[in-house]
């Protein structure tokens, strides 16, 4: 008999541990602990928030577990609301970002991801949402990614501006195109990522999504033409002087992308969020990799788990971003 999955999280009081967990106790729902304060190391509080999805405070604390939130009742009511619409998508989160802890070889945390995002994407949750949606349609532009190059240095960028560049398959090819030519160029010694308009990228084009149902045809793709390996390749070689310039919607696949940069500056209008949960999905554009390396499994779960988005203020606290920059400073 296969059990149905448990739609509720799993709340734990920090204030009231008096025992560590067991291991037994992460095998079902994602465990969200609550606390006045950041519990001290050597308690049971302390072992529950290592182990918990992750655990939220109205106290601020630099305790990278452990998510400040203004309210831990309204917080808590937005995390239930996620995981009880789509449980299936989030408990398979919740084991992807453990299997992807910090350290992970970027090919072997995709491959992770990417075998989640397929079982998800012939799920019912996934299926509920995109039955809800209108006629699927290919994006198609020739100039859908631009590239400029001054000296040694290649600005890559979104070019769709019209629909916050969402990141569609043209979006993608074109991406991999700039990103092939900067690891064949060694000369290229400095990489611009950016987009037009007004926003970097508002993550998957979601009218693109569903038009192509072999799930295991989507994780070859995924895993063999993955813009997120070649990204982690030439940060590999340029470090920091692989910089994206983020603003404005920076969410789902925007986000994740941005994070494997080796420096990302933000203006003030930034904000940062991972939506996917609500379609019935979990990151899949490496995210699962990059910003667990930036922020920690937890916060990345807080981000997947509430449907909240962050400032760019609160990203720069997080580590998520490097620098706040004014308008166009940082180009």
């Amino acid at each position: 008999m296969i059990a149905d999955p448990v739609s509720e999280p799993t709340v734990v009081d920090l204030d009231r541990c008096d025992e560590p967990p067991s291991p037994f106790d992460f095998y079902g729902p994602p465990v969200i602990g609550i606390a006045t304060a950041a519990p001290a190391p050597g308690t049971a509080a302390h072992t529950w928030a290592d182990r918990a999805t992750v655990s939220i405070t109205e106290s601020p604390t630099d305790d990278v577990r452990i998510v400040h939130v203004d309210s831990i009742d309204m917080a808590l009511a937005d995390i239930r609301a996620t995981i009880v619409a789509n449980p299936i998508a989030a408990a398979v989160c919740d084991d992807v970002l453990r299997a992807n802890s910090p350290g992970t070889d970027t090919r072997q945390g995709l491959t992770t991801e990417s075998l989640g995002y397929s079982t998800l994407q012939a799920g019912p949750e996934f299926a509920r949402w995109l039955a809800e949606q209108k006629p699927r349609t290919l994006h198609e532009q020739d100039d859908a990614v631009v590239l400029d190059r001054t000296g040694d240095t290649l600005t890559i960028t979104f070019n769709r501006p019209d629909r916050h560049n969402a990141f569609s398959n043209a979006l993608r090819a074109g991406l991999i195109d700039g990103l092939h030519a900067a690891i064949a160029d060694p000369t290229i010694t400095d990489i611009v990522f950016t987009g037009n308009g007004r926003s970097f990228c508002s993550g998957g084009d979601l009218r693109e999504f569903g038009l192509f149902d072999d799930p295991s045809a989507s994780h070859l793709a995924r895993t063999r033409y993955s813009p997120a390996i070649l990204l982690d390749a030439v940060r590999e070689r340029l470090g920091t002087r692989l910089r994206a310039d983020v603003h404005g919607a920076v969410l789902g696949s925007g986000l994740e992308m941005a994070s494997y940069c080796g420096r990302v500056v933000a203006r003030p209008d930034a904000v940062f969020g991972l939506p996917e949960l609500g379609l019935g999905l979990i990151p899949g554009a490496g995210g699962t990799v990059s910003v667990p390396r930036r922020i920690g499994r937890w916060r990345t779960a807080y981000l997947a788990a509430s449907n909240r988005q962050i400032d760019a203020d609160t990203a720069l606290a997080w580590g998520l971003v490097d620098e706040i920059t004014s308008s166009d400073a940082a180009r």
